[in-house]
């Protein structure tokens, strides 16, 4: 958000990571936005479906699958702006200490 100097409102997630309650919460604090998770989170599969149904024309267009997406659980941000900052300067600390295993495994 900082770099990019764009917000967010909202985060919609899928897939298998999503179905930890951890990790949403996580990201909806570092981002400070809402994560919102859908009833289905196996979307490779429904996906795949989605096409297949749009190229046979069982549904006229995507705005007729967007009816199909529910949200079934969303992760508020609930840390304060001084503790969101101490843990993202923690999450990019912990990104740098990967370099080092990366030159490593180089050498």
């Amino acid at each position: 958000e900082r770099q990019a100097k764009l917000s967010c409102d909202a985060l919609k997630v899928d897939g298998g990571a999503s179905a930890n309650n951890f990790l949403m919460q996580f990201q909806a604090d570092l981002l400070n936005c809402k994560v919102l998770r859908p009833e289905c989170i196996e979307t490779t599969a429904l996906g795949a479906a989605y096409l297949a149904g749009l190229a046979t024309g069982f549904w006229k267009d995507c705005a007729e699958l967007e009816k199909n997406w529910r949200v079934k659980q969303v992760f508020s941000p609930a840390i304060s702006q001084e503790e969101r900052e101490k843990k993202i300067k923690g999450w990019i600390k912990a990104v740098s200490c990967t370099f080092a295993w990366e030159r490593e495994e180089n050498e």
